[in-house]
């Protein structure tokens, strides 16, 4: 698989506080059943995502790959982001599949959601799978985001999850509905 990888982003500064750039915290405070002993609860209220899973006529997946801030990473992963205010996740997917991959499929099918941590987060991640993707348009990544763009086989997706190579637990479960990813 070959997809070059763009660079790390330096620390420059930490700080602690909010910064809620994509969720709202709440805090709960509830009574344990089998105890009777009240607890406070965080809670994340985060919209819903998509994740993407497309492929060209020639089978191959389009993937992309990032630094992440959370593990200071560059990841390899499907497209996907979050879903606009007002918008539907199927809109939601074609724009990211756009956006950030210069993709665009004609035939797209619902691959269901899965709850991304029901621990603390309110939201669902919807998946999709677009066929016959073909490159139409250039990427038009978000100022946050650089993106790099390339495409591998199924076997080459299936054997980089297998060394770890792909991670993100929410595009294996997107991948998980088309691929057998048993070893």
């Amino acid at each position: 698989m070959q997809i070059e990888s763009p660079d790390p982003w330096p620390l420059l500064e930490s700080r602690p506080g909010p910064g809620l750039v994509i969720f709202r915290v709440r805090t709960d405070l509830l009574r344990n059943p089998r105890t009777g002993v009240a607890m406070e609860r965080l809670v994340l209220e985060t919209p819903d995502w998509v994740n993407v899973v497309a492929l060209t006529p020639e089978r191959q997946l389009v993937l992309v790959r990032q630094f992440r801030f959370g593990v200071s990473e560059v990841t390899t992963e499907i497209p996907g982001g979050v879903i606009d205010p007002g918008e539907s996740h199927r809109a939601a997917a074609e724009r990211e599949l756009r956006e950030e991959t210069g993709y665009t499929a004609p035939r797209w099918t619902y691959l269901g959601s899965v709850l991304s941590n029901p621990a603390f987060q309110t939201n669902r991640c919807h998946h999709w799978l677009a066929e016959d993707a073909v490159l139409s348009h250039p990427i038009d990544p978000d100022p946050g985001e650089d993106l790099r763009v390339g495409t591998a086989s199924l076997d080459e997706v299936k054997a980089a999850i297998a060394r770890g190579e792909i991670a993100h637990s929410l595009v294996i479960t997107a991948l998980s509905r088309i691929l057998d990813l048993r070893s």
